[in-house]
């Protein structure tokens, strides 16, 4: 069987029953998660340019969380994924290093009230369409961001056809043709990182509302081809370019259904990109412990793997001056100086305010980097910093990030209750994470998307 016919016969296959309780728990914990940054992203400038920009083409049907006006599926699809990546603090499988609810929770929400099934069959298929996304990043390698895509643009395409194909009641057939046409629609450029634009923002909302449209054509009885993902021109060979013959396809399918992988998904503690967070921690630890302050550090030295280079480090001249909160997210430097000027790192540090900061700024033209002979990528996310001093001496540390994040339900609440309450009162939050946490409960998946809406 191809890896196309595999996924298909899995999400036509499976039930809720069949997916042990720590899983199902744990895809409500991220939504929840993902839930509460998309009320957080409402507050801010990209999201509101981007729904007055989606609302051109007319008004529909489908929520947009913290929204009070809904747009028509996909494109409420759209703006959802804005909303849940846009401030770059969403879940992240470190494997692939794909942000799963990103495009699983706008799929899924959107489908789920079109479709008008219960909480249960939305919670599976949201929980099926998450192992997917992780498993096509995880046989990436780590190729797909050396070679210039963004891995949920991709693998959030892909899972989407078949998550929203699950809604749709499509048949093992139907679901492999649509996973075809997926392929046809699977993209996003790596290039924002470099300038701090924001179209990467928008990639795991495209995705998902790609994966809509692919769903409906296979309803259809459109065609699209079997190897999606192994074939000449497949997910692994057209999107990984040089790096094609380091992936590992096999892990796709490998022990599917017993192992459920996006369940060890990182949970974000800081908005910014997860290439930076094992270096934050090590400045956090080294300024607490040491009561290090920024002017007594006369430079900053950090090792980094190739990706963290590409990601945060260069174009060193803007990543030591971001001139937007996109790029501040981006930038190894802003955050170095940030966690040792502030001793913290939240939304707060992505305001102009703080990116402007003279003292931070001053502090962030002394990092510089090496590449690290013994980084993690893509297995774990190693980060080693070390601070030269005014007196002359050198302080260091190195932290790991690994798969299983140590991010638990309390951290997670915690993390939802912040976000939520920069737009609403307790109580209302209070009763949305009660609504996801009891998802499978629910009779109508349209009374819990009702309450996501402002």
């Amino acid at each position: 069987m191809t890896i196309s016919s595999t996924l298909a016969r899995f999400a036509c296959t499976t039930r809720y029953e069949d997916i042990p309780a720590g899983v199902t728990h744990r895809a409500k914990l991220l939504m929840l998660d993902a839930i509460g940054i998309a009320f957080a992203s409402s507050k801010f400038e990209f999201a509101h340019k981007a729904y007055s920009g989606l609302s051109r083409f007319g008004a529909g049907g489908s929520v947009v969380i913290g929204f009070d006006r809904p747009l028509p599926l996909r494109d409420a699809v759209l703006m959802n994924g804005i909303l849940v990546h846009g401030l770059d603090y969403d879940d992240t499988y470190l494997p692939g290093a794909v942000h799963m609810t990103a495009s699983n929770v706008p799929c899924t929400l959107g489908m789920a009230a079109e479709t008008g099934v219960s909480g249960r069959e939305w919670l599976t298929a949201f929980t099926i369409g998450m192992e997917i996304a992780a498993r096509i990043g995880a046989g990436g390698n780590g190729g797909f961001q050396k070679a210039g895509f963004h891995p949920t643009s991709i693998c959030g395409t892909m899972a989407s056809s078949v998550a929203a194909g699950r809604l749709m009641k499509l048949d093992e057939d139907a679901l492999r043709r649509a996973q075809g046409i997926a392929l046809s629609m699977a993209s996003g450029s790596m290039q924002p990182v470099q300038d701090g634009t924001w179209t990467k923002r928008m990639h795991p909302g495209w995705a998902a509302a790609s994966g809509i449209t692919a769903a409906g054509l296979a309803a259809g009885g459109y065609t699209g081809p079997d190897a999606a993902y192994e074939g000449s021109f497949g997910i692994y060979n057209l999107f990984l370019g040089e790096h094609a013959s380091k992936a590992t396809p096999e892990r796709v399918t490998r022990d599917l259904g017993d192992a459920w992988e996006f369940a060890r998904s990182s949970v974000k503690l800081y908005p910014a990109c997860h290439q930076s967070h094992a270096f934050m921690n090590a400045a956090l630890k080294l300024a607490s412990e040491h009561h290090v302050r920024a002017e007594d550090i006369d430079r900053i030295d950090t090792l980094v793997s190739e990706m963290t280079r590409d990601l945060v480090c260069e174009p060193a001249e803007s990543k030591r001056h971001p001139d937007s909160s996109y790029l501040a997210q981006f930038s190894l430097p802003y955050a170095m100086a940030s966690c040792f000027t502030r001793r913290h790192f939240g939304l707060d540090e992505i305001d102009e305010i703080s990116y402007t900061d003279p003292k931070i700024i001053a502090l962030a033209q002394k990092v510089h980097y090496s590449i690290d002979p013994n980084a993690g990528w893509p297995k774990t996310r190693t980060g080693e910093v070390m601070v030269t001093l005014r007196n002359g001496s050198t302080l260091r540390q190195r932290d790991e990030i690994k798969p299983d994040e140590p991010a638990g339900e309390e951290l997670i609440m915690k993390k939802f209750f912040e976000n939520a309450g920069l737009v609403m009162e307790s109580t209302r939050a209070q009763a949305i994470s009660e609504l996801i946490l009891s998802l499978d409960e629910r009779p109508d998946a349209r009374e819990v998307a009702r309450a996501l809406a402002v």
